[in-house]
Protein backbone atom coordinates (compact mmCIF):
# COMPACT_ATOMS: atom_id res chain seq x y z
CA UNK A 1 0.00 0.00 0.00
CA UNK A 2 2.87 2.43 1.00
CA UNK A 3 4.62 2.18 -2.47
CA UNK A 4 1.70 2.51 -4.29
CA UNK A 5 0.69 5.78 -2.20
CA UNK A 6 4.38 6.73 -2.61
CA UNK A 7 3.72 7.74 -6.39
CA UNK A 8 0.49 9.63 -6.25
CA UNK A 9 1.28 11.69 -3.21
CA UNK A 10 4.66 12.59 -4.74
CA UNK A 11 3.00 13.94 -7.79
CA UNK A 12 0.62 16.10 -5.22
CA UNK A 13 3.57 17.19 -3.73
CA UNK A 14 5.30 18.51 -6.50
CA UNK A 15 2.26 20.41 -7.40
CA UNK A 16 1.63 22.05 -3.87
CA UNK A 17 5.39 22.57 -3.14
CA UNK A 18 5.49 26.04 -4.86
CA UNK A 19 2.24 27.19 -3.10
CA UNK A 20 3.76 26.45 0.08
CA UNK A 21 7.30 26.45 2.25
CA UNK A 22 5.40 24.92 5.08
CA UNK A 23 5.13 20.88 4.05
CA UNK A 24 5.22 19.51 7.10
CA UNK A 25 1.58 18.45 6.92
CA UNK A 26 1.51 17.76 3.06
CA UNK A 27 -0.26 14.61 2.40
CA UNK A 28 -2.48 14.51 5.56
CA UNK A 29 -5.68 14.55 4.15
CA UNK A 30 -5.28 11.87 1.10
CA UNK A 31 -3.58 8.83 3.53
CA UNK A 32 -4.28 7.21 6.91
CA UNK A 33 -2.67 7.78 9.95
CA UNK A 34 -0.05 4.79 9.38
CA UNK A 35 1.05 5.82 5.81
CA UNK A 36 1.71 10.00 6.82
CA UNK A 37 4.50 11.23 4.99
CA UNK A 38 7.07 14.14 5.95
CA UNK A 39 8.42 16.30 3.33
CA UNK A 40 11.06 18.60 3.02
CA UNK A 41 12.93 20.96 0.87
CA UNK A 42 16.38 22.02 0.48
CA UNK A 43 18.39 24.40 -1.86
CA UNK A 44 21.73 23.82 -2.74
CA UNK A 45 24.61 25.30 -5.22
CA UNK A 46 25.36 24.10 -9.17
CA UNK A 47 28.70 25.40 -10.36
CA UNK A 48 29.06 26.09 -14.02
CA UNK A 49 31.24 27.17 -16.90
CA UNK A 50 32.15 27.69 -20.29
CA UNK A 51 33.96 24.76 -22.08
CA UNK A 52 35.25 25.17 -25.92
CA UNK A 53 32.98 22.44 -28.37
CA UNK A 54 35.82 21.84 -29.97
CA UNK A 55 34.52 19.52 -32.93
CA UNK A 56 30.94 17.85 -32.85
CA UNK A 57 29.53 15.17 -34.65
CA UNK A 58 28.75 15.76 -38.24
CA UNK A 59 27.27 12.68 -39.37
CA UNK A 60 23.62 14.19 -40.00
CA UNK A 61 21.37 16.00 -42.53
CA UNK A 62 21.18 19.11 -40.66
CA UNK A 63 23.49 20.77 -43.57
CA UNK A 64 24.58 24.21 -43.74
CA UNK A 65 26.91 25.93 -46.22
CA UNK A 66 28.74 29.31 -45.90
CA UNK A 67 30.42 31.67 -44.27
CA UNK A 68 29.81 34.76 -41.98
CA UNK A 69 31.21 37.42 -39.39
CA UNK A 70 29.81 36.30 -36.17
CA UNK A 71 28.56 39.58 -34.06
CA UNK A 72 29.34 38.54 -31.07
CA UNK A 73 33.22 37.58 -31.24
CA UNK A 74 33.85 39.19 -34.46
CA UNK A 75 35.49 36.39 -36.00
CA UNK A 76 34.47 33.90 -39.23
CA UNK A 77 32.45 30.92 -39.33
CA UNK A 78 32.89 28.29 -42.12
CA UNK A 79 30.67 25.51 -42.64
CA UNK A 80 31.28 23.25 -45.49
CA UNK A 81 29.60 19.51 -46.38
CA UNK A 82 30.36 16.38 -48.60
CA UNK A 83 27.59 14.54 -49.29
CA UNK A 84 26.92 10.89 -51.36
CA UNK A 85 24.23 10.07 -53.70
CA UNK A 86 21.22 7.62 -53.33
CA UNK A 87 20.83 4.38 -55.45
CA UNK A 88 17.17 3.09 -54.96
CA UNK A 89 17.09 -0.48 -55.51
CA UNK A 90 15.37 -1.46 -58.86
CA UNK A 91 16.41 1.46 -60.77
CA UNK A 92 15.96 1.34 -64.66
CA UNK A 93 16.17 3.70 -67.30
CA UNK A 94 14.01 2.93 -71.29
CA UNK A 95 15.78 0.63 -73.60
CA UNK A 96 18.77 2.56 -74.76
CA UNK A 97 17.39 2.46 -78.48
CA UNK A 98 15.05 4.72 -77.79
CA UNK A 99 16.99 7.64 -76.38
CA UNK A 100 16.87 10.56 -78.44
CA UNK A 101 19.86 12.45 -77.31
CA UNK A 102 23.26 11.87 -79.23
CA UNK A 103 26.96 12.56 -78.93
CA UNK A 104 30.07 11.01 -80.84
CA UNK A 105 28.30 8.62 -82.24
CA UNK A 106 26.57 7.45 -78.85
CA UNK A 107 23.33 8.51 -76.32
CA UNK A 108 23.67 11.08 -74.31
CA UNK A 109 21.71 13.01 -71.49
CA UNK A 110 20.64 16.34 -72.32
CA UNK A 111 21.70 18.29 -69.21
CA UNK A 112 23.21 17.40 -65.54
CA UNK A 113 23.18 19.52 -62.40
CA UNK A 114 23.36 19.67 -59.13
CA UNK A 115 20.79 21.36 -56.92
CA UNK A 116 20.95 22.39 -53.56
CA UNK A 117 17.28 23.28 -52.21
CA UNK A 118 17.36 26.08 -48.89
CA UNK A 119 15.20 25.62 -46.05
CA UNK A 120 14.69 29.49 -45.89
CA UNK A 121 13.40 29.52 -42.72
CA UNK A 122 16.81 28.43 -40.93
CA UNK A 123 19.52 30.28 -43.16
CA UNK A 124 21.16 33.24 -42.08
CA UNK A 125 22.43 36.45 -43.62
CA UNK A 126 21.35 39.10 -46.78
CA UNK A 127 19.66 37.20 -49.26
CA UNK A 128 20.89 39.41 -51.88
CA UNK A 129 24.85 38.41 -51.18
CA UNK A 130 26.34 35.95 -53.56
CA UNK A 131 28.47 33.36 -52.08
CA UNK A 132 31.12 31.16 -54.65
CA UNK A 133 30.80 27.17 -53.96
CA UNK A 134 33.57 25.03 -55.74
CA UNK A 135 32.39 21.52 -56.17
CA UNK A 136 34.93 18.70 -56.62
CA UNK A 137 34.28 14.77 -57.25
CA UNK A 138 35.55 12.53 -54.72
CA UNK A 139 38.35 9.61 -55.70
CA UNK A 140 37.10 7.49 -53.25
CA UNK A 141 34.04 7.13 -51.00
CA UNK A 142 34.35 7.98 -47.65
CA UNK A 143 33.13 5.37 -45.45
CA UNK A 144 30.59 5.11 -43.00
CA UNK A 145 31.83 5.65 -39.47
CA UNK A 146 31.80 8.54 -36.76
CA UNK A 147 32.81 11.70 -38.36
CA UNK A 148 33.29 14.99 -36.42
CA UNK A 149 33.63 18.89 -38.10
CA UNK A 150 36.76 18.68 -37.68
CA UNK A 151 37.10 16.31 -40.55
CA UNK A 152 38.25 17.54 -43.91
CA UNK A 153 38.06 15.27 -47.05
CA UNK A 154 39.90 17.56 -49.29
CA UNK A 155 42.90 17.57 -46.38
CA UNK A 156 41.83 14.04 -45.73
CA UNK A 157 42.83 13.23 -49.51
CA UNK A 158 39.91 11.98 -50.92
CA UNK A 159 39.10 14.19 -53.43
CA UNK A 160 39.91 13.60 -57.04
CA UNK A 161 42.89 15.39 -58.54
CA UNK A 162 41.75 15.37 -62.18
CA UNK A 163 38.02 14.91 -61.34
CA UNK A 164 35.29 17.56 -61.47
CA UNK A 165 35.96 21.28 -59.96
CA UNK A 166 33.47 23.06 -60.59
CA UNK A 167 32.86 26.95 -59.40
CA UNK A 168 29.53 28.56 -58.92
CA UNK A 169 27.94 31.20 -57.26
CA UNK A 170 24.33 31.70 -56.22
CA UNK A 171 22.80 33.95 -53.46
CA UNK A 172 19.29 32.82 -51.56
CA UNK A 173 17.30 34.82 -53.71
CA UNK A 174 18.34 32.76 -56.54
CA UNK A 175 18.45 36.13 -59.11
CA UNK A 176 19.64 33.77 -61.89
CA UNK A 177 15.57 33.45 -61.99
CA UNK A 178 12.96 36.27 -62.84
CA UNK A 179 10.84 38.11 -60.19
CA UNK A 180 7.48 36.66 -61.61
CA UNK A 181 8.89 32.93 -61.66
CA UNK A 182 10.13 33.46 -57.87
CA UNK A 183 7.03 35.12 -56.84
CA UNK A 184 4.97 31.70 -57.70
CA UNK A 185 3.78 29.81 -54.78
CA UNK A 186 5.29 26.36 -56.67
CA UNK A 187 8.58 28.16 -56.17
CA UNK A 188 11.18 26.48 -54.37
CA UNK A 189 14.31 28.18 -53.86
CA UNK A 190 17.72 26.62 -54.59
CA UNK A 191 21.23 27.07 -56.68
CA UNK A 192 22.08 25.03 -59.35
CA UNK A 193 25.58 23.73 -59.93
CA UNK A 194 25.91 22.80 -63.93
CA UNK A 195 27.81 19.61 -64.88
CA UNK A 196 27.48 20.33 -68.45
CA UNK A 197 31.04 20.53 -69.21
CA UNK A 198 33.31 17.78 -70.75
CA UNK A 199 34.11 15.25 -68.56
CA UNK A 200 37.17 12.88 -68.12
CA UNK A 201 36.61 9.67 -66.41
CA UNK A 202 38.94 7.65 -64.24
CA UNK A 203 39.95 5.41 -67.91
CA UNK A 204 40.41 8.73 -69.90
CA UNK A 205 36.79 8.52 -71.80
CA UNK A 206 35.48 11.97 -72.22
CA UNK A 207 31.94 12.55 -72.10
CA UNK A 208 29.90 15.70 -73.25
CA UNK A 209 28.61 16.25 -69.80
CA UNK A 210 28.44 14.59 -66.75
CA UNK A 211 25.15 13.32 -67.21
CA UNK A 212 25.81 11.17 -70.20
CA UNK A 213 28.99 9.55 -68.08
CA UNK A 214 26.36 8.21 -65.64
CA UNK A 215 24.16 7.14 -68.52
CA UNK A 216 26.49 4.87 -70.79
CA UNK A 217 27.66 3.49 -67.34
CA UNK A 218 24.36 2.10 -66.86
CA UNK A 219 24.08 0.56 -70.73
CA UNK A 220 27.59 -0.70 -70.06
CA UNK A 221 26.90 -2.42 -66.52
CA UNK A 222 23.55 -1.87 -64.92
CA UNK A 223 25.14 -3.81 -61.86
CA UNK A 224 26.67 -0.60 -60.64
CA UNK A 225 23.33 0.71 -60.36
CA UNK A 226 21.60 -2.07 -58.45
CA UNK A 227 21.84 -0.19 -55.09
CA UNK A 228 23.67 2.36 -53.70
CA UNK A 229 26.55 1.15 -51.62
CA UNK A 230 27.66 -0.66 -55.29
CA UNK A 231 26.70 2.72 -56.77
CA UNK A 232 28.63 4.58 -54.43
CA UNK A 233 31.87 2.15 -54.31
CA UNK A 234 32.10 1.53 -58.13
CA UNK A 235 30.46 4.95 -59.84
CA UNK A 236 30.10 8.43 -57.58
CA UNK A 237 32.04 8.56 -54.56
CA UNK A 238 29.98 11.40 -53.89
CA UNK A 239 30.82 15.12 -54.14
CA UNK A 240 32.81 18.01 -51.52
CA UNK A 241 31.10 21.51 -51.54
CA UNK A 242 33.78 24.29 -50.53
CA UNK A 243 33.77 27.70 -49.45
CA UNK A 244 35.98 29.75 -52.24
CA UNK A 245 34.89 33.17 -51.41
CA UNK A 246 31.65 35.29 -50.32
CA UNK A 247 30.72 36.47 -46.77
CA UNK A 248 27.82 37.40 -45.17
CA UNK A 249 25.30 33.88 -45.36
CA UNK A 250 25.07 31.04 -44.05
CA UNK A 251 22.36 28.98 -45.96
CA UNK A 252 20.58 25.49 -44.82
CA UNK A 253 20.41 22.71 -47.59
CA UNK A 254 17.41 20.63 -46.84
CA UNK A 255 18.17 18.47 -49.65
CA UNK A 256 20.69 17.96 -52.09
CA UNK A 257 19.90 16.56 -55.69
CA UNK A 258 22.15 15.53 -58.60
CA UNK A 259 19.65 15.82 -61.72
CA UNK A 260 20.57 14.51 -64.87
CA UNK A 261 17.68 14.95 -68.16
CA UNK A 262 17.17 13.05 -70.78
CA UNK A 263 14.78 12.26 -73.55
CA UNK A 264 13.37 8.92 -75.33
CA UNK A 265 10.78 8.14 -77.46
CA UNK A 266 8.05 5.61 -77.91
CA UNK A 267 4.87 6.35 -79.45
CA UNK A 268 5.74 10.23 -79.01
CA UNK A 269 8.83 12.17 -77.28
CA UNK A 270 9.06 12.20 -73.60
CA UNK A 271 11.43 14.28 -71.09
CA UNK A 272 12.49 11.87 -68.11
CA UNK A 273 14.39 13.36 -65.60
CA UNK A 274 16.64 11.11 -62.96
CA UNK A 275 17.23 12.00 -59.24
CA UNK A 276 19.82 10.90 -56.99
CA UNK A 277 19.35 12.49 -53.82
CA UNK A 278 21.65 12.99 -50.80
CA UNK A 279 18.93 10.87 -47.81
CA UNK A 280 19.75 9.58 -44.58
CA UNK A 281 20.77 5.95 -45.80
CA UNK A 282 23.96 7.14 -47.55
CA UNK A 283 26.76 9.54 -45.88
CA UNK A 284 27.30 13.42 -45.25
CA UNK A 285 29.03 15.01 -43.22
CA UNK A 286 30.11 18.60 -42.32
CA UNK A 287 33.06 20.69 -41.88
CA UNK A 288 33.31 23.69 -39.87
CA UNK A 289 35.68 26.21 -39.07
CA UNK A 290 35.86 28.15 -36.06
CA UNK A 291 37.87 30.86 -34.55
CA UNK A 292 39.22 29.07 -31.31
CA UNK A 293 40.92 32.38 -30.27
CA UNK A 294 37.80 34.39 -30.37
CA UNK A 295 36.26 31.86 -28.52
CA UNK A 296 38.39 31.53 -26.02
CA UNK A 297 38.29 34.58 -24.80
CA UNK A 298 34.61 33.99 -24.62
CA UNK A 299 35.02 31.45 -22.77
CA UNK A 300 37.05 33.03 -19.92
CA UNK A 301 34.56 35.41 -19.22
CA UNK A 302 34.04 33.81 -15.83
CA UNK A 303 30.38 36.46 -14.78
CA UNK A 304 28.15 33.83 -17.36
CA UNK A 305 28.99 30.97 -18.96
CA UNK A 306 28.17 30.10 -23.00
CA UNK A 307 26.16 27.86 -25.23
CA UNK A 308 27.47 28.62 -29.11
CA UNK A 309 26.90 26.53 -32.21
CA UNK A 310 28.46 25.56 -34.66
CA UNK A 311 30.80 23.46 -33.03
CA UNK A 312 31.49 26.28 -30.74
CA UNK A 313 31.23 26.58 -26.78
CA UNK A 314 29.19 24.10 -24.34
CA UNK A 315 28.27 24.65 -20.46
CA UNK A 316 29.72 22.59 -17.99
CA UNK A 317 28.06 21.99 -15.12
CA UNK A 318 28.85 20.46 -11.23
CA UNK A 319 25.61 19.34 -9.42
CA UNK A 320 26.17 19.10 -6.04
CA UNK A 321 25.57 15.32 -6.01
CA UNK A 322 26.82 14.62 -2.88
CA UNK A 323 24.96 17.80 -0.51
CA UNK A 324 21.90 16.57 -2.03
CA UNK A 325 22.46 12.73 -1.02
CA UNK A 326 24.01 13.07 2.22
CA UNK A 327 21.90 15.63 3.80
CA UNK A 328 18.91 13.64 3.74
CA UNK A 329 20.23 9.86 3.64
CA UNK A 330 17.23 8.06 4.69
CA UNK A 331 14.83 9.88 2.51
CA UNK A 332 13.61 9.53 -0.87
CA UNK A 333 13.99 12.48 -3.71
CA UNK A 334 10.71 13.88 -4.90
CA UNK A 335 11.79 16.22 -7.19
CA UNK A 336 15.18 17.80 -8.05
CA UNK A 337 15.06 20.73 -10.49
CA UNK A 338 17.47 23.60 -11.92
CA UNK A 339 17.09 26.51 -13.95
CA UNK A 340 19.18 28.28 -16.51
CA UNK A 341 18.45 31.88 -17.23
CA UNK A 342 19.53 33.87 -20.49
CA UNK A 343 21.21 37.03 -20.14
CA UNK A 344 21.06 39.26 -23.12
CA UNK A 345 24.05 39.17 -24.95
CA UNK A 346 24.77 42.74 -26.17
CA UNK A 347 24.66 42.27 -30.04
CA UNK A 348 20.71 42.00 -30.59
CA UNK A 349 20.82 44.92 -32.30
CA UNK A 350 23.29 43.49 -35.64
CA UNK A 351 21.99 43.34 -38.65
CA UNK A 352 21.74 40.07 -38.76
CA UNK A 353 21.25 39.38 -35.23
CA UNK A 354 22.11 35.27 -34.44
CA UNK A 355 18.70 33.16 -33.35
CA UNK A 356 19.03 31.69 -29.61
CA UNK A 357 19.05 27.88 -29.53
CA UNK A 358 15.34 27.03 -28.80
CA UNK A 359 16.20 23.17 -27.31
CA UNK A 360 19.42 22.27 -24.87
CA UNK A 361 20.38 18.82 -24.18
CA UNK A 362 21.86 18.38 -20.64
CA UNK A 363 24.11 15.37 -20.82
CA UNK A 364 26.87 13.21 -18.79
CA UNK A 365 30.00 14.87 -19.56
CA UNK A 366 31.34 11.10 -20.03
CA UNK A 367 28.61 10.14 -22.92
CA UNK A 368 28.90 13.54 -24.39
CA UNK A 369 30.56 11.70 -27.53
CA UNK A 370 28.70 8.78 -27.49
CA UNK A 371 25.57 10.37 -27.46
CA UNK A 372 25.30 11.54 -30.59
CA UNK A 373 27.27 8.64 -32.40
CA UNK A 374 25.02 6.11 -30.68
CA UNK A 375 22.33 8.12 -32.17
CA UNK A 376 20.32 7.90 -28.15
CA UNK A 377 16.98 9.68 -27.18
CA UNK A 378 17.15 11.95 -24.37
CA UNK A 379 15.52 9.20 -21.45
CA UNK A 380 15.25 11.29 -18.44
CA UNK A 381 17.65 9.31 -16.53
CA UNK A 382 21.19 10.36 -17.96
CA UNK A 383 20.39 12.36 -20.58
CA UNK A 384 17.55 15.79 -20.27
CA UNK A 385 16.08 17.79 -23.09
CA UNK A 386 15.25 21.44 -21.83
CA UNK A 387 13.16 24.05 -24.31
CA UNK A 388 13.34 27.82 -24.02
CA UNK A 389 10.26 29.16 -21.98
CA UNK A 390 10.23 32.56 -20.60
CA UNK A 391 13.89 33.08 -21.35
CA UNK A 392 15.60 29.80 -19.36
CA UNK A 393 15.65 26.36 -20.11
CA UNK A 394 14.12 24.89 -17.08
CA UNK A 395 15.24 20.85 -16.10
CA UNK A 396 12.45 20.12 -13.62
CA UNK A 397 13.23 16.98 -12.34
CA UNK A 398 17.03 15.40 -12.73
CA UNK A 399 16.36 13.20 -9.60
CA UNK A 400 16.99 10.13 -11.23
CA UNK A 401 20.20 11.12 -12.46
CA UNK A 402 21.11 12.74 -9.35
CA UNK A 403 20.69 9.15 -7.69
CA UNK A 404 22.46 7.23 -10.20
CA UNK A 405 25.65 9.61 -10.22
CA UNK A 406 25.38 9.08 -5.98
CA UNK A 407 25.29 5.27 -6.94
CA UNK A 408 27.59 5.08 -8.93
CA UNK A 409 30.57 6.55 -6.69
CA UNK A 410 29.26 4.99 -3.50
CA UNK A 411 29.92 1.34 -5.82
CA UNK A 412 32.80 2.59 -7.08
CA UNK A 413 34.43 4.10 -3.78
CA UNK A 414 33.37 0.22 -2.04
CA UNK A 415 36.42 -1.16 -4.51
CA UNK A 416 38.54 1.73 -4.82
CA UNK A 417 39.15 4.09 -2.57
CA UNK A 418 40.60 6.56 -5.48
CA UNK A 419 37.69 6.11 -7.50
CA UNK A 420 36.47 10.09 -7.73
CA UNK A 421 40.23 10.88 -8.10
CA UNK A 422 39.98 8.67 -11.38
CA UNK A 423 36.55 10.00 -12.43
CA UNK A 424 36.78 13.79 -12.39
CA UNK A 425 33.71 14.36 -14.11
CA UNK A 426 31.34 11.79 -12.40
CA UNK A 427 28.99 14.42 -11.08
CA UNK A 428 29.66 16.89 -14.35
CA UNK A 429 27.00 17.37 -17.36
CA UNK A 430 27.39 19.35 -20.41
CA UNK A 431 24.77 21.85 -21.54
CA UNK A 432 24.63 21.39 -25.85
CA UNK A 433 22.60 23.45 -28.08
CA UNK A 434 20.72 20.56 -30.61
CA UNK A 435 18.40 20.26 -33.32
CA UNK A 436 15.77 17.63 -33.37
CA UNK A 437 13.92 16.09 -36.13
CA UNK A 438 10.65 14.37 -35.74
CA UNK A 439 8.51 12.50 -37.84
CA UNK A 440 4.46 12.94 -38.38
CA UNK A 441 1.99 10.16 -37.98
CA UNK A 442 -2.22 9.52 -38.96
CA UNK A 443 -4.41 7.79 -37.44
CA UNK A 444 -7.14 6.19 -39.43
CA UNK A 445 -9.04 9.58 -39.13
CA UNK A 446 -6.41 11.63 -41.12
CA UNK A 447 -5.27 12.99 -37.73
CA UNK A 448 -1.60 13.64 -37.51
CA UNK A 449 0.77 13.65 -34.52
CA UNK A 450 4.11 14.59 -34.83
CA UNK A 451 7.16 12.76 -32.57
CA UNK A 452 10.42 13.43 -31.97
CA UNK A 453 12.88 11.38 -33.80
CA UNK A 454 16.05 12.02 -33.72
CA UNK A 455 18.48 14.50 -31.84
CA UNK A 456 21.25 16.20 -33.62
CA UNK A 457 24.02 18.71 -32.19
CA UNK A 458 22.85 22.14 -33.75
CA UNK A 459 24.92 23.03 -36.93
CA UNK A 460 23.79 26.36 -37.33
CA UNK A 461 24.29 29.33 -35.85
CA UNK A 462 22.79 30.32 -32.59
CA UNK A 463 24.25 31.45 -29.09
CA UNK A 464 23.09 32.47 -25.55
CA UNK A 465 24.50 33.64 -22.49
CA UNK A 466 23.54 31.58 -19.11
CA UNK A 467 23.58 33.11 -15.37
CA UNK A 468 26.28 31.22 -13.85
CA UNK A 469 30.33 31.38 -14.15
CA UNK A 470 33.01 31.03 -11.47
CA UNK A 471 30.80 33.96 -9.55
CA UNK A 472 27.88 32.86 -9.45
CA UNK A 473 26.20 29.56 -8.40
CA UNK A 474 22.79 28.60 -10.07
CA UNK A 475 20.03 26.85 -7.33
CA UNK A 476 19.40 23.47 -7.24
CA UNK A 477 16.31 22.73 -5.65
CA UNK A 478 15.02 19.54 -4.20
CA UNK A 479 12.08 18.15 -2.97
CA UNK A 480 12.41 14.92 -0.37
CA UNK A 481 9.50 12.63 1.33
CA UNK A 482 10.16 10.04 3.71
CA UNK A 483 7.31 7.83 5.81
CA UNK A 484 6.87 9.37 9.17
CA UNK A 485 7.46 6.81 11.94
Amino acid sequence: MKLRLFTAIAITAMAMISCSEDTETIGSSITNESDKMVFSTGLYQATSRSIMADSVYSKNFDCYFGKVKDPETNSYVKNEFMAQFNMLEGFNLPDKSTILGESDGDIAADSCEIWLIFNRSKCYGDSLTPIKIKVKELDKPVEDGSYYSNFNPAIEGYVRKSGIAKSSSFALSNLHFSDSLRKTSGYTKFASISLNDPYTDKDGNTYNNYGTFLMRQYYKNPEQFKNAYTFIHTLVPGFNFEVSDGLGVMANIAQIDLVTQYRYKTDTTHTATIYLSSTPEVLQTSHIENDKAALTRLIADNSCTYIKSPAGIFTEVTLPVDDISQAHANDSLLSVSISFERQNSGVQNAQFPISTPDNILMVQKDSLYSFFENKTMYDYTTSFMATLATNAYTFSNIGNLITQMARQKAEGMKNDAAWEAKHPDWNKVVLVPVAISSKTSYDSYGNSTSTISGIHNQLGLSSTKLVGGANSPIQVKVIYARFKQ
